[in-house]
């Protein structure tokens, strides 16, 4: 699946993923390639995008995301809030 996570100041990813979890306002949620399609709000928490086959460009990830410490391949973005849309494979994630 396609992922861009896009805040007020610039784009901070754009890139192929096995997939990502979010913090929505009812909890985390993952979503995973030909999941439905959906839009919801995101509330405080970290963003978790997976990378375990999909070769992330190390230029594209900003100061602003971490690794996870017990998995090097998974990328960890901390947010206030957002919303998210998932729709034919691409993810978008509008992120304060």
């Amino acid at each position: 699946m396609y992922l861009e996570i896009v805040t007020p100041e610039a784009v901070l990813l754009s890139s192929e993923v096995d997939s990502v979890s979010v913090p929505g306002i009812n909890g985390q949620f993952q979503m995973l390639n030909n999941h439905a399609p959906i839009v919801s709000v995101l509330g405080k928490g970290e963003i978790k995008v997976f990378t375990h086959s999909k070769a992330v460009n190390s230029e594209e990830i900003s100061k602003l995301f971490t690794r996870d410490q017990k998995d090097n391949k998974i990328l960890v973005l901390s947010v206030e809030g957002g919303v998210v849309e998932m729709k034919d494979n691409k993810v978008i994630v509008l992120a304060d």
